[in-house]
């Protein structure tokens, strides 16, 4: 099973050795602090705004039109950014971190 690691504002590591499902989903079974998903995953919010860290980017890729189009309207978003609701766990990205952007 695929391993993630969220890195939340305060500095709390949460590690997920099991990561089945969107990076949301995972991120929401862990109660990791800053994901909310309050759309449910759909791609029509933008409660579960993360960054991607470089070294993962190229694996992970680039947002899709919806997702693009929501992370134009959020002021903290850069060119890491990527919605978790959006990533679906693989083996591919066993290992991934990512760091949850404050709300």
């Amino acid at each position: 099973m695929p391993k993630v690691t969220f890195l939340t504002d305060d500095g709390t590591e949460i590690v997920e050795n099991d990561g089945i499902g969107s990076l949301m989903e995972i991120a929401r079974q862990n109660d990791v602090d800053g994901i909310i998903g309050a759309c449910g995953g759909v791609c029509s919010c933008a409660t579960c705004h993360i960054r991607v860290k470089p070294e993962w980017m190229e694996r992970v890729g680039l947002p899709g039109e919806d997702e693009k189009d929501l992370l134009e309207l959020e002021d903290a978003a850069d060119e890491r950014s990527r919605l978790s609701c959006q990533i679906e766990m693989t083996e591919e990205l066993d290992g991934l971190v990512v760091e949850v952007v404050p709300l």
